[in-house]
Parts: structure tokens; C-alpha cells; sequence
């Protein structure tokens, strides 16, 4: 059974997010590779002072990444679905705000039906992020 505790990410956490996140780049295949799981892994750790990050599980199983100045979520990944991992990251996230954002792509419906779930709506179209090419859609969630 899945610990689904939830803990502020430490620096030795790193390699399993990006492990998590890795994961998810080589299962999903609308998703190119077009960095290295060593690259993403130095992206990670560059932006760890300055990101609120939350971990679920031991080992980890899944995080989430916010800014916490912009009050967007920049990353939410579960090396499982259905599991409530994901709930339980976005549920920590929500505590002592009350508005978040993010950005999904537009392929990405399983994420958008879980964002809806959990009270986002969709606020428009939203230039990909370089180096992809990939639609996003900005949601936002208020309280």
C-alpha cells in the first residue's frame, strides 16, 4: 500500500523526481524526448530553491512543482495513476492559496479530466513552451 503522506521535497529527492518525470516522457507517446533523463534531471535541481516542491510516497511516487510567488503549478507527475497520488499532491498545493494555475497540453486529456475534477477550468489556448511545439491549454483554479 502506497504511503500517501505528503512532504516537502529535499535535495536528495531530485533523481526520483526526475526519474518519475523521465518515466512519464518515455510512456507517453505524443510526448518527445528532446532532452536527456540527465538533462532533466539538472532542470530539476536549477529550479529547486526557488519552487515550492511536494513529494508522495517512499520511494517517491510522484510530485508536484509551484511557483510560489506566481501561483502557478509547473509540474505534477505520479509514476501511477488512480492511486490518488496525484489528489493528495494537488490538495497540499491548494492549502493557504486561494487561486492556482497551470498549463497542460492540449493532448493531455486524462490530466485535464483530473484538473477538472479537482476545479479547474480551462482559460484558453497558450503558446507552447519551447523547445516543444505542443498546444497547451492554461486552467486556473479559484476557491
Amino acid at each position: 500500500m502506497t504511503d500517501l503522506s505528503v512532504r516537502r521535497a529535499v535535495d536528495t529527492d531530485i533523481g526520483a523526481c526526475a526519474a518519475v518525470l523521465n518515466g512519464w516522457i518515455d510512456a507517453t507517446p505524443w510526448f518527445p524526448r528532446v532532452h536527456s533523463a540527465e538533462e532533466v534531471e539538472g532542470f530539476l535541481r536549477d529550479a529547486f530553491p526557488a519552487r515550492e516542491i511536494w513529494v508522495i510516497g517512499n520511494p517517491v511516487e510522484g510530485y508536484l512543482s509551484v511557483d510560489p510567488e506566481a501561483g502557478k503549478i509547473g509540474a505534477l507527475y505520479c509514476a501511477r495513476s488512480g492511486a490518488g497520488l496525484g489528489k493528495a499532491l494537488m490538495d497540499k498545493a491548494k492549502e493557504g492559496r486561494d487561486r492556482l494555475f497551470l498549463h497542460t497540453h492540449v493532448a493531455n486529456e486524462a490530466a485535464q479530466r483530473f484538473y477538472r475534477r479537482e476545479g479547474f477550468v480551462g482559460a484558453g489556448a497558450v503558446d507552447p513552451e519551447p523547445p516543444h511545439e505542443l498546444p497547451e491549454l492554461r486552467m486556473e483554479w479559484v476557491r
